[in-house]
């Protein structure tokens, strides 16, 4: 699981620390090839943090057993999360022009509500670990934008309400159907 960790959150974190390094290997290897072997390393390293992690809950090293109420809080920080990772994704939302980096937001809510809510070494080493790189990069693309002149684009209401149907209906999809189905534990 740690070697994933490190292969995924290195690969999406050279932006954080090496984007000069970064710059010369798309200059090197073009654009797509950069891509493509960005996209492989972060597979791998995904593939080894699912097998990683499901390794570890086998046999969990329990540091602290979170009271019952962190269950609320987690299925909220995970509603918002859903919210946020839509509004990457729905073009003229205020959501995104608001904070810029949705996606990143939608991670961090999902990584501290995860993360208050359970208590193993390995929940705290993954959802520590997404927490962590969610907070530096989110610092690293506001930087970004405010020495690139960034300016958000127009919003409307109605990208802000397909923006929230759509987070809620994966929220739920999720919490309903997809956790079982890809994590092994229900929500409900």
């Amino acid at each position: 699981m740690i070697l994933g960790l490190v292969l995924f959150l290195g690969t999406h974190s050279l932006r954080i620390f090496a984007e000069d390094w970064r710059a010369a290997r798309i200059q090197q290897f073009g654009e797509k090839g950069w891509t493509g072997i960005v996209s492989l390393v972060s597979l791998v390293g995904f593939v080894l943090i699912v097998w990683g992690f499901g390794m570890a809950r086998a046999q969990p090293v329990v540091l602290w057993v979170p009271p019952g109420w962190t269950f609320h809080v987690n299925a909220l920080f995970s509603l918002v999360a859903f919210v946020f990772l839509a509004a990457a994704y729905v073009p003229g939302n205020h959501i995104k022009a608001w904070v810029g980096h949705p996606m990143v937001i939608a991670v961090k809510a999902w990584a501290l509500g995860h993360l208050l809510s359970n208590g193993s070494l390995a929940d705290i080493l993954l959802f520590g670990s997404f927490l962590v790189w969610a907070i530096l990069s989110f610092r690293a693309a506001r930087k970004r934008d405010a020495l690139q002149g960034s300016t958000p684009a127009a919003a409307n209401l109605k990208a802000d309400a397909i923006t929230v149907a759509a987070g809620l209906a994966g929220y739920l999809a999720f919490v309903f159907f997809l956790h079982m189905w890809l994590i092994g534990r229900p929500v409900m």
